[in-house]
């Protein structure tokens, strides 16, 4: 008996101490466990309260040491040369050509060098032109499954991103104007906070399926006035996807959820890059115009006006949101 008052004063005790890993915020107003998934289309429940552990462990994460940014060209279609900021002897060893374009990847959480995402767009840019194809590996702050801390992780990597785009301008010669940054998931949000870091203005920004999970009051989230043409793609909108408009030019292929051909909320997530690369090679994905984001996601659209989704050259100056439907299996594009 006397054991047993002894551990429940202890329990008394324990309770009332405060705990070693207290909750800081909570990264989103919905539940807090939500599910989210990852660059391969693993599905994660994962805890949006964010902890004191959480900024520990995301304050490990250095972008200026930690990531390496692969260089793939037409002369290297398929084995990368890396890019570190900072070494000019290095970069002068690598077929980087500051005349051509260049196309910034970049994955989302849990995802890799090998991930769907970079193995469907990095051919498809390369065979629509002749163009730098700079694939960022940020697995350093994006691979753990403290989803929290890849979150706040999203802002340091595209900080860091923006000053290596720096660093190569100024060791190059290039501009922000010859720059299109695609980032899928996380990545879309990332490259937001990479085009209002860096020093000048960004051309082209294509946002795929911009993560919803920790960006619905996140300050951080894509804008659209960070590039000089922000265009959106939501393919599993109001799940895993953000569901409002975030750029300059938003569409909602087939309302922006349930894709034809998926069966899954993450074969979704992932359409929009697959979209992304045949718009690349064979255009089409024509989207009609519609007055409102709820519009597009019912199909209800009856403005005048289309627009074509994806492509090589931004279309600066247009602005709106648009929606179509796609085939099952590719070719998606209906025209």
């Amino acid at each position: 008996m006397a054991k047993a008052v002894l551990f429940l004063a202890w329990l008394a005790v324990a309770s009332a101490l405060p705990t070693q890993d207290p909750v800081l915020r909570k990264l989103d107003p919905g539940p807090r466990y939500q599910h989210v998934s990852d660059g391969d289309g693993n599905i994660h429940l994962v805890d949006l309260w964010e902890r004191a552990s959480d900024i520990r462990e995301a304050a490990r994460y250095n972008p200026d040491s930690q990531n390496i940014y692969h260089l793939f060209t037409r002369l290297n279609p398929t084995v990368s040369q890396p890019m570190l900021i900072g070494n000019s002897g290095l970069l002068g060893l690598t077929n980087y050509n500051p005349r051509r374009r260049s196309v910034i990847l970049i994955h989302g959480w849990n995802s890799g060098t090998t991930s769907d995402f970079n193995t469907v767009l990095i051919p498809a840019f390369l065979q629509a032109e002749d163009l730098n194809v700079i694939m960022v590996d940020w697995t350093a702050g994006s691979n753990t499954i403290n989803y929290a801390a890849a979150v706040t992780n999203t802002k340091t990597a595209g900080e860091g991103i923006a000053r290596f785009i720096d660093w190569l301008n100024r060791e190059s010669g290039a501009s922000p104007t010859h720059y299109h940054i695609v980032g899928h998931s996380l990545g879309a949000h990332m490259a937001g906070i990479i085009g209002r870091n860096v020093n000048g203005r960004i051309a082209y920004l294509t946002a795929l399926e911009p993560a919803l999970p920790g960006f619905v009051t996140n300050d951080d989230k894509l804008r659209a006035d960070d590039g000089a043409y922000t265009e959106v793609i939501h393919t599993n909108a109001g799940n895993l996807g953000y569901m409002s408009t975030l750029g300059h030019v938003d569409f909602y292929p087939n309302g922006g959820y349930n894709m034809l051909g998926c069966d899954s909320i993450a074969c979704d997530h992932a359409r929009s890059y697959f979209y992304l690369g045949e718009s690349l090679t064979s255009g089409g994905f024509t989207g009609r115009r519609c007055a409102t984001y709820v519009g597009a996601m019912s199909g209800n659209c009856l403005l005048f006006g289309t627009l074509q989704m994806g492509g090589l050259v931004p279309k600066t100056g247009q602005s709106g949101i648009y929606w179509m439907e796609t085939n099952a299996q590719p070719p998606f594009s209906r025209g």
